[in-house]
């Protein structure tokens, strides 16, 4: 990830992460996964419903409508090679192919599954075999085959399934720490309309260093999107410890130059504690966009950018860019003396929808080597079909195009969210209970 100081101005705009329909009503979530082989970049991956819960958890590969028939396969191939042995002469037996059926459960059934089936394959074997007369019986040593590669398909789906359990288990570890780090946002979140696609390039990990969220308060919403430089667990805590301090200082500074303020600190303190640390990524900075929405000017929209791309604003009426903004990212302030970048102001029409995205959709490559042309893309897709500029189709637009132009293959963290004014806002929404 660098800074969007040093890339110049915007050269193009690029799959249980996480995806939020902010709409009123609508909600839809999609895990971050990297596709290959012949699967096209348009797969939406596994996606989540229902408040989060992930309907496809738990289904073996065999189900329909969530009743397994794993099983099914590995019986008929039992049925087909006792049939095949029963039906051709003595010189050519294939009795011993049994041994394939429990092999095969073991990839697709449980533990005791595969024990009936090595169970069958053994009976099957002496069954059948005793059935021929002695000079055309195959004998001990194909039994023994057959016995021992049964004995060895249980051992391996015992293997296969302990491998499993450990997989599961660290999707929730990374499931949890997604849902702590990039927190659900309910419809119409602070008064506004929003979708969000986070695509974690390390597809195991779900979740990098983009971050994302919409805090609501007394002076109006505020929206944070940024990206930590770097990837691992060490840019996973620094955009946790600066999504905390958004949200605190989002909701009680009145002054959005006060909240810019406070991001500043937070991650210098950030970097200050991994270096007492010993830790080799005590040099981190992360570019950011923090936005706010004033309720008392309803068309505007204040901006301070930490060397992040600029935001695209798509509306009926076309594309264009805000001004991109002059500042360092945060953690590096220090490095252009006092002050922060300045609190910038753009005029917002009505319908208008503000998209942000991260690096992973900026430097999104095809196989030329060519950016993808997101203004260009979007400009032709608004003037075809003005409801495209809506956030769930903004970003669902842009989604499937970032897939396409680079086949499938991110090669960094992407999050891409869009947001806009509702056409209602309600002024108690983020204001503390009396």
């Amino acid at each position: 990830m660098r800074p969007a100081a040093a890339r110049g101005s915007l050269r193009a705009v690029r799959e249980d992460g996480d995806t939020h329909r902010g709409g009123p009503g609508r909600r839809y979530g999609v895990r971050p996964r990297r596709l290959s082989g012949g699967a096209g970049p348009d797969l939406p991956g596994a996606v989540l419903r229902g408040g989060g819960r992930d309907l496809t958890r738990g289904r073996g590969p065999l189900s329909v409508r969530g009743r397994g028939y794993a099983w099914v396969p590995p019986f008929v191939l039992l049925v087909a090679i006792v049939l095949l042995d029963w039906n051709t002469s003595g010189a050519f037996r294939v009795l011993s192919w049994t041994v394939l059926v429990p092999g095969f459960a073991a990839a697709v059934c449980g533990v005791w599954a595969t024990a009936v089936f090595a169970g069958l394959a053994i009976g099957a074997y002496v069954l059948f075999d005793s059935a021929w007369p002695h000079q055309y019986r195959i004998g001990l040593p194909d039994f023994i085959l057959v016995v021992v590669g049964s004995a060895l398909a249980v051992l391996a789906c015992a293997v296969r399934q302990r491998g499993e359990r450990q997989r599961r288990h660290m999707e929730d570890v990374a499931e949890t720490t997604r849902r702590t780090v990039l927190r659900q946002l309910p419809a119409g979140w602070g008064g506004l309309d929003h979708a969000a696609v986070y695509l974690a390039a390390d597809a195991a990990a779900r979740i990098g260093g983009d971050f994302y969220d919409i805090q609501p308060s007394p002076a109006g919403p505020r929206v944070l999107v940024g990206d930590v430089q770097g990837k691992g667990l060490g840019a996973v805590e620094a955009a946790a410890a600066l999504l905390g301090t958004f949200r605190e200082a989002g909701y009680h500074e009145p002054d959005l130059a006060r909240v810019a303020e406070c991001l500043e600190l937070r991650m210098l303190r950030h970097r200050e504690h991994a270096r007492a640390l010993g830790r080799s990524d005590g040099d981190r900075f992360a570019t950011a966009l923090l936005l706010g929405f004033p309720d008392d000017d309803p068309d505007i929209v204040r901006v301070v950018n930490f060397g992040h791309e600029p935001p695209l604003v798509v509306g009926p009426a076309g594309v264009r860019q805000l001004p991109p903004g002059d500042g360092l990212p945060l953690g590096l302030g220090d490095l252009a003396g006092p002050g922060l970048p300045p609190v910038r102001r753009a005029r917002i029409v009505p319908g208008e929808t503000l998209l942000l995205c991260t690096d992973g959709v900026t430097e999104a490559r095809d196989g030329t080597g060519a950016f993808y042309p997101l203004a260009a893309e979007l400009a032709r897709a608004v003037a075809a079909d003005p409801r495209t500029a809506e956030p769930d189709r903004l970003v669902d637009y842009v989604r499937r195009g970032t897939l396409r132009h680079c086949g499938g293959r991110l090669g960094d963290d992407t999050t891409i969210f869009a947001v806009r004014r509702t056409v209602a806002r309600d002024p108690a929404v983020g204001r503390p209970r009396t």
